[in-house]
């Protein structure tokens, strides 16, 4: 099962993709790893996606990651006694506390943190910035506001305050109890919703407790401000251009785009890409070309991975969206321009033994042919510091840690495969020589890298680079 690509997909699971036969399709079709929206979809219907994808893991002999996206703190207006108003340019708008249905002058917003971060003219955007309303007054229990753009509004539309800090965790009540659900499911990744600050990421590690690797998707400018320590916080970091794009100008969210991108490859945290990549794909066989265009330049920014969300979840095509991601990426991954703009985008290893050798394996690779590059690790760090260098080589991790292997199905590059704990440096050679020609990596005459650490069970003590030639010798 190689995948003949670097970057990875993402497929979220809905209606059209719950049932065995679906998502073995999408797996066949290219999916690494299968995102289950916590936003939609009752507790159980989650837990049997999760019994059916361990199947496919079990019956394809290949780890199989699975995020559980939390819905986070969504704000949104209340009903209307008509279902919807209009609004019109002009008018005044009240948004409080009151649950009564709203009418065309009023509307229930039942968000008091909202209130105490306000100010007089500050922008506030509903249903995805189709409407935007401007401050005029506010008090602790509603706020008087005038319609800039008018247009339908209808029952529980969202509501973004672009560029203002709200006073709110990421995690609300159904966070919780969904994080606590989804952990006890054995879910690989958490990924939490509308980040703002460090200390969001760092509430949810409390009550994760290393029980899955955290996933902070980037929707809010605000998160920008402190972008550095947030990327080092995360164990990945997703760029969810949705909320993002409603809530700073359609201009700025490319440049923000690739700033994330840098920033994690720089840091060696995977970055995954995601929103609207093939969305034309709900609908129609094949995509636009801009949405291929798309998917081709994160793909040359050199992410880790890209995220189909309603094509796979509730489009008319789901296996031909993956297929169609599957096909972009590859085609780009041919493309000499790719290598070049990957190695422009190289950045200098942090001073460290570990990224030491995982820079040596690269230029080593590029010095003599090297089929592949092996690494053994029980936490996937050395495997992670090895891919931040986005080698010429497929890169081959060997672990003895289940976990491991499904963590490393959203790393560029990576092929996982569980094994036994190793005692012997030699015997890390045999094995490696082995997997790499199992697996399809090698054959006999080629020259691989192993990268490991002596002595054995060290968290990153990755100290060895050896360069070992495939012989008659390895048994397959």
């Amino acid at each position: 099962m190689r995948r003949n690509r670097n970057a990875k997909i993402i497929a979220t699971l809905g209606p059209v993709s719950c049932t065995f036969e679906q998502i073995d399709a999408l797996f066949l079709a290219g999916a690494d790893t299968f995102r289950l929206n916590f936003s939609h979809g009752l507790h159980h219907d989650h837990a049997e996606k999760v019994r059916i994808i361990r199947m496919i893991e079990h019956n394809r002999n290949r780890p199989i990651g699975i995020i559980a996206d939390l819905q986070g703190p969504k704000l949104r207006v209340g009903i209307f006694n008509d279902g919807k108003v209009k609004l019109k340019k002009g008018q005044t708008f009240r948004l409080d506390l009151d649950t009564a249905p709203g009418t065309h002058a009023r509307v229930n917003l039942p968000h008091p943190e909202i209130f105490n971060a306000l100010k007089v003219g500050t922008a506030l955007l509903l249903d995805d910035g189709k409407l935007e309303l401007k401050v005029l007054s506010f008090q602790a229990d509603h706020a008087i506001t005038e319609v800039i753009t008018g247009g339908e509004l209808s029952n529980r539309k969202g509501v973004n305050v672009p560029n203002v800090m709200l006073p709110i965790s990421a995690l609300t009540e159904k966070d919780h109890i969904d994080l606590e659900y989804a952990l006890s499911l054995g879910v690989d990744f958490i990924a939490l919703s509308f980040v703002q600050r460090p200390e969001d990421i760092l509430e949810a590690k409390k009550i994760i407790l290393n029980r899955a690797k955290v996933i902070t998707k980037l929707e809010k400018p605000m998160a920008l401000v402190n972008l550095s320590q947030i990327i080092e916080l995360s164990d990945c970091v997703m760029v969810a251009r949705g909320d993002l794009g409603v809530e700073m100008l359609p201009e700025d969210v490319p440049s923000i785009q690739r700033q994330i991108i840098r920033g994690c490859r720089s840091a060696g945290k995977p970055v995954i890409v995601a929103t609207q990549m093939l969305e034309s794909m709900i609908t129609a066989p094949t995509p636009t070309r801009a949405e291929a265009s798309d998917v081709a330049t994160a793909v040359y920014d050199g992410v880790d991975a890209v995220t189909l969300s309603g094509e796979s979840a509730s489009g008319q095509y789901p296996v031909e969206a993956v297929s169609m991601m599957n096909r972009i990426i590859h085609r780009t991954e041919q493309d000499p321009l790719h290598r070049k703009f990957l190695n422009e985008s190289h950045t200098t290893a942090p001073d460290t033994v570990t990224d030491s050798i995982a820079e040596a394996a690269r230029q080593v690779s590029y010095t003599i042919h090297i089929a592949t590059i092996v690494t053994f690790s029980e936490s996937g760090m050395t495997t992670l510091r090895v891919a931040r260098q986005r080698p010429a080589s497929p890169i081959v991790a060997l672990t003895p840690n289940q976990a491991t292997s499904r963590f490393l199905t959203l790393v560029w590059g990576v092929h996982a495969v569980v094994v036994e704990d190793m005692y012997s440096f030699s015997q890390m050679v045999t094995t490696a020589c082995r997997w790499a020609r199992i697996e399809q990596f090698a054959e006999l005459g080629q020259n691989i890298i192993v990268t490991a650490g002596v002595p054995f069970g060290e968290a990153g003590g990755t100290n060895i680079l050896r360069v070992a030639k495939i012989d008659d010798d390895v048994a397959v």
